[in-house]
């Protein structure tokens, strides 16, 4: 049992342990939510595939950017699903939900969801001073000049140890994302709890459950990747939708 505590109200959250093949259990019963209504899931897939393309579009010519993009899409992709927590919560109480129920979602806890991306805006910007230091001190690596990056390729204007140096800070950020956030929203939706309180939650459920929780991260990386590889991101339209209704039923496994 773990104590959660807030300005306003202590919040006792138990933690459970999953076995370690259990995320492949949670991708199947995303799947059959997103069958349920094919639309209102699609509907959200194609809004983060849109948020994919700007992304891209605005921060694909030069390194830093490219990070910024990959972790802003880190950053917001787990607030932009919570229309699909809201339609698996309401799927779990034999309800039915169409794209405007699920829109109620990002009401059911405004503040909260607003508190964490707060949260995770400053820990991006904090992140991004401390991986520029790290690139100079301990990578050596000098910062990519922005006028030629901006013409030319990332990989024309980089050299291996840039781009292994890049790829390991990455790793570090995306780690540390899934770890807050890996069920944080769906704790905030559905039990109105602050942000600090749902990352906590996060945090301990995700050492509860390393085995697990590296499974779920590996199926995670392989469906991301799978979407970005497809033309145009189209695989975004399916993958995204599938991985938000699949988190409904990892919150469920490890929160009680």
């Amino acid at each position: 049992m773990r104590t959660v505590s807030a300005d306003n109200r202590t919040i006792h959250v138990e933690i459970r342990q999953v076995p370690v093949f259990r995320p492949l259990a949670w991708l199947h019963l995303g799947w059959l939510d997103m069958r349920k209504h094919w639309a209102a899931s699609l509907g959200h897939g194609a809004l983060i595939m849109a948020l994919g393309w700007t992304l891209l579009v605005i921060c694909g010519t030069h390194p830093y950017f490219i990070a910024a993009a990959i972790s802003g899409f880190l950053l917001v992709g787990p607030i932009m699903s919570a229309g699909l927590y809201e339609m698996s919560r309401r799927y779990s109480l034999g309800q039915s939900a169409n794209f405007d129920d699920s829109l109620e979602g990002f009401a059911r806890n405004t503040a909260g969801l607003f508190e964490f991306g707060v949260i995770l805006a400053i820990c991006a910007v904090v992140w991004f001073a401390i991986s520029a230091l790290l690139l100079g001190t301990v990578f050596h690596i000098p910062a990519p000049d922005m006028r030629e990056t901006l013409y030319r390729g990332f990989l024309d204007t980089v050299n291996r140890s840039q781009v292994l140096a890049y790829i390991t800070i990455g790793a570090v950020l995306a780690t540390a994302v899934f770890a807050v956030s890996v069920i944080a929203v769906p704790l905030i939706i559905d039990r109105h709890t602050s942000a600090s309180q749902g990352m906590r939650a996060s945090v301990h459920a995700v050492l509860r459950n390393i085995p697990a929780m590296i499974v779920w991260s590996a199926l995670i990386l392989i469906l991301i990747i799978i979407g970005y590889v497809v033309p145009l991101l189209a695989g975004l339209l399916l993958v995204t939708p599938l991985l938000g209704h699949a988190t409904w039923y990892a919150y469920k496994d490890m929160i009680r």
